[in-house]
């Protein structure tokens, strides 16, 4: 064997082991695990290393005995799913260790519901937070999610509940392995209430209407789509600029965007749908347009949208680094936000400003050429078809410039 055995062990204990896993714990010298783990060998002679002296002390401790003694560590289930085994061939070396996996947690749950999993998506909440989680979930007909106690599965149904997430049944399946095993099933709104659920639990939903399909990632959702600002509804970015600008910000399933003069939130919310497992900070100023952001995000199911009440740049403080900004509105501070926006997009990442007025037009212009960036620039003028007594004619809708830049690479010594 290899200096560093990690093995994987189950509820069962010591019962569930295999002869090779069963023989590593004999053969070592120094035996390593939580508290739990640990208790499942009694007459084990050795030198016992807890977890509990803390992950980080504990791995150096492994790394330093590692060099005279034969060491096995005992983890839960497979310890290179979403387990320790990573950090151990990290701090000793993988070519030092050697793996011995027992079935995961999240193999036992299915095996136990009947259900294959070749399809399913596995979502940790464990020690993370859940923002996030119903806008990945509503690409998904399956997912296992592992829990802790805070993101427990009734707060995490009430937490799906909210944000317009009814279609699945919940299975929860507690201290697999063990003799106190239990699986059940439960709609969302009954999990929701459900008081008596062990620590040790893996969560599995599935949909329960078989034809259901993905949604589309871009949705093209027509303004009327989502809750404005009355009377002045025109102050809602129109979904052919919507379309077209989020298609000029590039971004990914995991930006960080800005979307600065957020209003109604709309060009905010089909980022965070574009962006998963992402963020979007919406920074609007008008406490109506704040509640209004609040209100579309719940109705869209959007739950990695963070609302930011302020004025830009002021506001823009303390976010963290975007990937990609959108700036829909500026409250005449266009030249200051496009300066605070370069100093902290990310090389490489993407900067879209919608301008209506020439004033606008003209500052964002010349902002951009004062950091030596030539814009894309698009003019775009739509119009829509509209009925006109049995007849269709054409309604223009106002022109808007998009303007479209990359931050580029800083010069080699360039600390700026």
């Amino acid at each position: 064997m290899k200096p560093v055995v990690v093995v994987g062990i189950g509820d069962d204990g010591c019962l569930g082991l295999s002869a090779r896993a069963a023989n590593a714990v004999a053969q070592a010298q120094v035996l390593v695990g939580g508290k739990r783990h640990l208790e499942f060998f009694p007459q084990f002679s050795g030198e016992r290393l807890s977890f509990s002296a803390g992950i980080g002390p504990t791995l150096e401790r492994v790394a330093e005995l590692s060099h005279e003694n034969q060491v096995c560590v005992l983890a839960s289930g497979d310890p290179l799913f979403f387990g320790i085994g990573a950090q151990v061939a990290r701090k000793v070396g993988a070519e030092h260790v050697e793996f011995i996996p027992h079935p995961s947690s999240v193999q036992l749950a299915f095996g136990r519901i009947g259900v294959s999993w070749d399809d399913a998506e596995i979502i940790s909440v464990h020690g993370r937070p859940r923002e996030g989680l119903c806008t990945r979930l509503r690409l998904l007909s399956k997912v296992a999610l592992l829990t802790d106690g805070e993101n427990t599965p009734p707060v995490l149904a009430r937490h799906l509940l909210e944000y317009g997430e009814r279609g699945f049944t919940a299975w929860v399946c507690e201290s697999l392995g063990n003799p106190e095993e239990r699986v059940r099933p439960f709609s969302l709104e009954a999990l929701a209430e459900c008081t008596d659920i062990g620590p040790l639990n893996v969560l599995v939903l599935v949909r329960t209407d078989p034809s259901w399909r993905p949604p589309p990632r871009l949705s093209f959702l027509h303004e009327d789509s989502f809750a404005k600002r009355m009377p002045k509804k025109g102050l809602i970015t129109k979904r052919e600029v919507r379309l077209l600008s989020l298609a000029q910000l590039e971004i990914r399933h995991d930006s960080v965007v800005w979307d600065i003069g957020a209003g109604s939130g709309s060009v905010g919310i089909e980022a965070a749908l574009l962006a998963p497992r992402g963020r979007v900070y919406a920074i609007e100023v008008d406490p109506e347009g704040v509640a209004l952001c609040k209100e579309n995000a719940l109705s869209h199911g959007v739950d990695n949208l963070r609302v930011i009440a302020g004025r830009a740049p002021e506001a823009l403080e303390g976010l963290e680094a975007p990937d990609a900004i959108f700036v829909g509105g500026s409250k005449g501070s266009m030249r200051d936000i496009i300066d605070v926006a370069f100093s902290r997009l990310r090389e490489g990442g993407r900067l879209v400003v919608n301008a209506i007025t020439l004033d606008n037009v003209a500052e964002a212009y010349s902002a951009l050429k004062a950091h030596g960036v030539t814009p894309e620039v698009t003019l775009l003028n739509v119009s829509r078809g509209e009925p006109l007594a049995h007849y269709l004619r054409y309604e223009a809708q106002n022109p808007i410039h998009i303007f479209a830049a990359t931050r580029p690479a800083a010069a080699k010594g360039d600390e700026s």
